[in-house]
């Protein structure tokens, strides 16, 4: 799923998702519904929604999920220790899919971007060959993934700034000012926490945007192939589970994201 929110409104660029979860239509009762356009909903096959069922056999205890809470940062940490840079690819298609990165979006005014959830700089280093003019914030969980960046040749404090932070946290104030950031990338980020926490996340966010600026994201939709893989054992709660390394998945609607802003 593509999306770009401005304001606090959700826009939908594509997207590849199924029906809403039990929450999720929850959420939309409480949601303007003039504010949030309609998709075409995705219909699973028997073998899929087999698959589904199959996966509530035997749930993650509720100990397990606390202790998965309570060290995401670890986690994502030893991910980081075990791959170093060699698992995710450079994200080139980012100036494709989105016109604010484009090659032909510079401004005459140097626009200043923050990414959250950096990882080891698969789309920044690659935007600062597109948009030398930026400035660039990076931030991510786990403080190895940020050494990573910081250790990479296109490293440059005149044109980045890479810190470790947890963004469901207030914590962004202490390295970047209110309202001073003109996009905000979160790809693959809302995936990884909790859906508890997507509100305060959120609201961190908005409050270092500039008055008109944008949030640009891409995100699992609900009943993406990832989450149809999960076999028993790994599911925590609806739409939320657990992977092997002990990092987190959850996948949902745009809608939703629509309702917790």
């Amino acid at each position: 799923m593509y999306f770009i929110i401005v304001g606090r409104e959700v826009f939908l660029l594509t997207v590849e998702t199924g029906n809403m979860s039990h929450e999720c239509c929850e959420a939309m009762l409480q949601c303007d519904q003039n504010s949030v356009s309609s998709t075409k909903t995705r219909v699973l096959t028997s073998e899929e929604r087999m698959k589904l069922q199959l996966q509530n056999k035997r749930l993650v205890s509720d100990h397990q999920a606390a202790k998965l809470e309570l060290n995401a940062k670890r986690y994502w940490d030893l991910f980081y220790k075990r791959n170093e840079t060699k698992f995710f690819k450079d994200r080139h298609w980012t100036v494709r899919e989105f016109e604010e990165l484009s090659a032909d979006g510079k401004s005459q005014v140097p626009k200043v971007m923050l990414e959250v959830g950096c990882g080891v700089g698969n789309l920044i280093f690659p935007l600062i060959e597109v948009h030398p003019e930026m400035y660039f914030y990076a931030c991510d969980l786990s403080p190895r993934a940020i050494e990573f960046v910081k250790s990479h040749p296109s490293y440059n404090e005149n044109t980045v700034k890479a810190f470790q932070c947890d963004i469901t946290t207030d914590e962004i104030l202490k390295e970047v000012a209110f309202e001073s950031i003109d996009i905000v990338t979160l790809i693959f980020v809302l995936s990884a926490i909790h859906p508890n926490k997507f509100h305060q996340t959120l609201e961190n966010v908005f409050n270092v945007l500039k008055p008109g600026g944008v949030v640009l994201f891409r995100d699992y939709g609900l009943y993406d192939m990832a989450q149809l893989r999960f076999n028993a054992g790994h599911k925590i709660s609806e739409n939320l589970y657990m992977r092997q390394d002990g990092t987190r998945l959850v996948c949902f609607k745009y809608l939703y994201v629509s309702c917790v802003l």
